[in-house]
């Protein structure tokens, strides 16, 4: 568990755990009223595999509703990391019982008791520079794109969805291939990458390892003179992307289709602020581009007269999972 920095008059807790939830409706409808209670926003997911996601209030109201999920069997340390922030970043409260907690297509797959084994941040170097270990990234093809460990195999896939056929086409082929004595797996956050590793386990590869608490702790923990991580982390807020220390990226975030731009995208021609870039410039026609154009304008009034606009995208309406 990360704990946060000095106290802020709103707390954010980013949390997932898994763990068998017999009641899922039940375990929603006691978060939804503590939530409440408490003025607390955010976004709340509860499944049969788990719970998962990011929620704000007031610090004993974060704490209330964290008692309600540490109460649950399996539940006492989920994964939390904590923050601070001067304004309520959420617009509304959300606490839906969905199939999976983080959708892999899967519901069979049970990583409260199928999972690989954790590797803490500061152990992970020595095992994916181990010749014998088979790094691979469970992020899309984007979030790769910006940034990665050395040597890792890239699925390129467009959401944690495909991620079994990948496996069932050309992971199995590759390990087939390779015959690692082991496998080593990360994402974002902690959360793809152990569900991950749980497919694998359930196709029958023994020895699976996952980073935990994923790239951001390994960024947070590991001194930048001895990381091997090359590039920025894709988040999913407006950071949009953080490097070394979590210090703030340089990407942007393209308002068109929600991907990450970089230095050299933004001197593209085709990248219009607020409006389009390299990547979707030719799906977009003129009538949606006015639209994105005059939603952009109206950002930028907000924006000087000190209001945030209720366009902006929050970590309420994550892009993609961690």
């Amino acid at each position: 568990m990360t704990q946060s920095p000095s106290p802020g008059p709103i707390r954010i807790a980013a949390l997932y755990g898994f763990a068998t939830v017999a009641d899922p409706e039940g375990l929603r409808a006691r978060l939804e009223a503590a939530a409440c209670d408490g003025g607390v926003r955010g976004t709340l997911l509860v499944a049969q595999e788990g719970i998962n996601g990011t929620i704000a209030g007031p610090a004993d109201s974060i704490a209330a509703v964290l008692a309600i999920v540490q109460a649950q069997p399996g539940l006492a340390n989920p994964e939390i990391k904590f923050a601070n922030a001067d304004a309520m970043p959420f617009h509304r409260l959300k606490v839906r019982v969905k199939p999976e907690i983080v959708t892999m297509g899967r519901p069979d797959i049970d990583p409260a008791n199928g999972a690989g084994t954790y590797v803490a941040a500061v152990d992970w170097n020595a095992l994916i520079a181990d010749p014998d270990t088979l790094v691979i990234d469970t992020r899309n093809d984007y979030e790769g794109e910006i940034g990665a460990f050395a040597n890792a195999v890239q699925p390129n896939t467009t959401g944690f969805r495909d991620f079994p056929a990948w496996f069932e086409t050309e992971g199995k082929a590759l390990i087939a291939q390779r015959k690692p004595q082991r496998v080593a797996m990360y994402c974002t956050g902690g959360i793809r990458c152990e569900k991950a590793s749980a497919l694998l386990k359930a196709e029958g590869v023994d020895d699976v390892r996952h980073l935990h608490g994923g790239i951001l702790r390994y960024l947070e923990t590991v001194p930048e003179a001895e990381s091997l991580w090359d590039g920025e982390c894709f988040v999913f807020d407006e950071r949009v992307a953080v490097g070394q220390g979590l210090s703030p990226g340089s990407h942007t975030l393209c308002r068109g289709c929600r991907m990450p731009v970089s230095d050299e995208g933004r001197a593209s021609p085709n990248y219009v602020e607020g409006v389009c870039c390299q990547r979707c410039h030719a799906t977009r026609d003129e009538a949606r581009r006015e639209r994105y154009a005059e939603r952009q304008r109206q950002v930028a009034i907000a924006e000087g007269r000190g209001i945030v606009h209720i366009g902006v995208p929050t970590p309420e309406k994550p892009k993609r999972s961690l």
